[in-house]
């Protein structure tokens, strides 16, 4: 992914204009704020203006902290219990998102929204409104949530994928270790490493970055301290989207995607004979969506050249669409599109030998097969060179900013002054006996579980501890940058770069393919990722909390047992994930395709696997890529396009239209601004209800006398099993699913644009 999602924070200019509509104007009134909050109340700074360069652009709207201010509420009893609840809920969304959608959703806005809403829960029974500072360490302990499951989706799923639970005998309490332990020790890392550059990009360089995703949080918090909480209509998205997610997944009302090809529709029913008498059995039938036979040009179309358009029928595509923004997506679409309306159409006309001389690995001439074996590799190849070029692009920024950073560290040495609250962090000793202990951590388990049985064991667990602490602090540095300029690093491109980079790295060192060689590069490519993640988040919890007067010491500490719990809970999520359903296959509703995880299969395989690596179709990947670049297209965004089925980036490009749509016509900026907020409430409900359901749709599927009464409430089964054609029921289910979705892009529409602008106050 409300948050954003991940996939946003590559192209800049789309996510700043996007987020900073919900950015007040400069020349707003300032929130007023309850005097029933406890502390002096805290005036939330906009974005820098655009008309003013430096660091007066930055001190325009943050506020000076007097005094009486260091004693603001800040870890309360109420933050630290809600910020933990949050974390718990956002985890298991996030992590079920990114599993389904590969769309990694930053929860600092959909956790804000609920911060301001429960405040004024609060006020309306006669409590008092939280205080700023409280909701910005509720944000440091919930929103860490979504970057643990962002760097956990990309590496740990491949346990299941590549079967290593099975090869290496791994029981479910090592393999929670394994999912646990990779990605905290990275969300360690990340804030180790993050803490010395937070006073060069706060202060140092003030007025040089516009943080857009903290502007968006910092707009929301303002928003709520002045009354305007929009939780009304955030509940009843939630609830409209959890209701549309229990039809189309637990009573299978409607199909949760719509297509024009081929129709897959499974049934349970119970056996009348046989060993398996009195027993729910599984069937399926498959048939095209729209009538027609040999001769009709649908029919050949779809049949005959595998041209077929389908799109996920869930208001969570609705949510992240909106908030992704209509640049970005339409580059995906338009990926997608290029694999699946071009590229497989096209090699759909060449026998299997031929289509092995692209990549050996394909066994088939079924549209599945060409696009899992080719297409997606020439994404994958995209990706890896879009990261490269970004990297590339940065390296001349990041070089200075690391740079000024440790020398502006080393000239504090010694100096007496005493920091204010807002400017003070972690000691350097204490950082460096975390970062000692998350080696020695990282040094241990590598070798005991991974290269103890290996030849060279003991320079394998040198090499890979060394790669992952310089992999993770280089990623850092990417992150802290990326992240003021575009509002969230890219998480995409740079875990793509590392997956190729670090098998052949360790190659070099004597690793084999080995089941235990695969583990050891999930362990460097899963702390790398998760180092990257969280640094970044960690990097936008400061800019808030800097503008609203929060202790960035306090931010810091509570971001580590913050990423423990979300650890824990993105885990025990992707088992139960792996149980109900698992990560492969069709035609079953707990089935999560994990785009980023069947990522890192493909490259361990093609690197570390028997098989030969399809060079070719990563090269011209690279190529197009470069071509994409120099049209002005994100070539991350075109890439992960290719990489990503249509079923999950076109139901997208609906959200992004009515982004768009809420905003034409309006008479005014700010009106303009006030229909984009509203809607960024809705789409955040949207977002939270569906995945909601969801993750309860799993837990369900997993045991056994739920399973039993939802296959007595399945709708397939009952009209099957009442004599109904099942190619009836299939094309009336694909049809339903596009109304379902049709009624929710409706409702967001119109409730956002029904939006008034409030009076600025005198």
């Amino acid at each position: 992914m409300a948050g954003r999602s991940e996939i946003q924070t590559q192209q800049s200019g789309s996510i700043e204009d996007n987020l900073k509509q919900a950015v007040a104007s400069p020349t707003a009134a300032p929130p007023q704020v309850d005097q029933r909050q406890t502390g002096p109340a805290v005036a939330i700074p906009t974005v820098a203006s655009p008309t003013i360069r430096g660091p007066a652009a930055y001190e325009q709207g943050v506020p000076r902290v007097s005094a009486p201010d260091a004693s603001a509420r800040q870890l309360s009893a109420r933050a630290i219990v809600f910020g933990l609840l949050a974390n718990v809920l956002f985890s298991m969304i996030a992590t079920y998102l990114a599993l389904k959608t590969g769309q990694i959703l930053a929860t600092a806005i959909p956790i804000s929204i609920l911060a301001v809403g429960l405040s004024g829960f609060l006020l309306r029974l006669g409590l008092r409104r939280s205080a700023t500072a409280e909701n910005v360490n509720l944000l440091a302990i919930g929103s860490t949530a979504s970057m643990v499951a962002a760097g956990t989706v990309f590496a740990m799923p491949a346990i299941y994928l590549l079967g290593l639970q099975d090869k290496l005998d791994l029981g479910s309490p090592t393999i929670f270790l394994h999912i646990f332990l990779i990605p905290f020790l990275g969300a360690t890392l990340g804030v180790v490493f993050m803490v010395p550059l937070r006073r060069y990009f706060l202060r140092q360089t003030r007025g040089e970055h516009s943080f857009p995703e903290a502007a968006a949080t910092n707009a929301i918090l303002a928003a709520g301290q002045g009354g305007r909480t929009h939780t009304f209509v955030f509940v009843l998205s939630s609830l409209l989207a959890g209701a549309g997610a229990v039809c189309a997944s637990m009573l299978r009302l409607w199909s949760e995607t719509f297509t024009t090809g081929k129709l897959d529709i499974t049934w349970v029913e119970k056996a009348v004979a046989g060993d398996k008498a009195g027993q729910w059995v599984g069937r399926s039938f498959q048939s095209l969506a729209l009538p027609g036979g040999p001769g009709d040009w649908w029919y050949s179309l779809t049949v005959k050249f595998k041209a077929f358009v389908a799109m996920g029928t869930g208001a969570e595509f609705l949510g992240l669409g909106y908030i992704i923004g209509l640049r970005y997506v339409a580059a995906m679409v338009a990926g997608s599109m290029l694999s699946l309306l071009v590229v497989v159409p096209f090699l759909s006309q060449l026998d299997l030998g031929a289509l092995q001389q692209l990549n050996p690995a394909i066994n088939s001439t079924a549209s599945d097969a060409i696009f899992n074996n080719i297409p997606r590799n020439m994404g994958i190849g995209c990706i890896f060179a879009a990261g490269a070029f970004g990297v590339l692009k940065r390296s001349g920024g990041m070089a200075g900013s690391l740079g000024s950073a440790l020398i502006g560290r080393f000239r504090q040495r010694g100096s007496s002054m005493v920091l204010e609250r807002t400017d003070n962090d972690i000691s350097y000793p204490a950082l460096g006996l975390i970062g000692i202990v998350a080696a020695a951590v990282m040094a241990g388990y590598c070798y005991f579980f991974a290269f103890k049985d290996v030849p060279n064991g003991a320079t394998l667990t040198l090499a890979a501890v060394v790669l992952a602490l310089l992999i993770s602090f280089l990623f850092t540095v990417v992150s802290g940058w990326a992240t003021t300029r575009a509002g969230a690093p890219p998480i995409s491109g740079v875990t793509v770069t590392a997956i190729l980079i670090v098998p052949l790295v360790l190659l070099s060192t004597g690793l084999s393919g080995s089941p235990a060689g695969q583990l050891g590069v999930l362990l460097v490519c899963g702390v790398a990722a998760s180092a990257f993640s969280v640094a970044g988040s960690l990097m936008n919890e400061f800019k808030v909390g800097h503008g609203c007067g929060a202790s960035p010491k306090k931010i810091a500490w509570s971001c580590i047992p913050a990423c423990a719990l979300a650890c824990a809970v993105v885990a025990a999520t992707i088992m139960l994930a792996a149980r109900s359903g698992g990560f492969e296959g069709r035609g079953s509703a707990t089935v999560l395709p994990a785009p980023h995880a069947n990522l890192m299969k493909s490259a361990v395989l093609s690197i570390l696997g028997d098989g030969e690596a399809p060079w070719l179709a990563y090269g011209v990947g690279a190529v197009i890529a470069l071509a994409v670049q120099v049209a002005g297209i994100s070539p991350l965004a075109f890439g992960l396009g290719m990489f990503l089925p249509l079923a999950l980036t076109l139901p997208l490009l609906a959200g992004a239209l009515i982004a768009a749509a809420v905003k034409w016509g309006a008479r005014d900026e700010a009106t303009r601004q006030a229909r984009h907020h509203k809607g960024l409430f809705i789409a955040s409900g949207f977002i939270v209800g569906a995945a909601l359901l969801g993750v309860i749709n799993l837990a369900l599927r997993g045991w056994a006398k739920a399973v039993n009464e939802l296959n007595q409430l399945d709708m397939p089964s009952k009209l099957i099993g009442s004599g109904e054609d099942p190619e009836k029921v299939a094309r009336l289910m694909n049809w339903y699913g596009l109304l379902g979705f049709a009624v929710l892009a409706l409702f967001m529409l119109v409730m956002a644009r029904l939006t008034r602008c409030p009076k600025a106050a005198a």
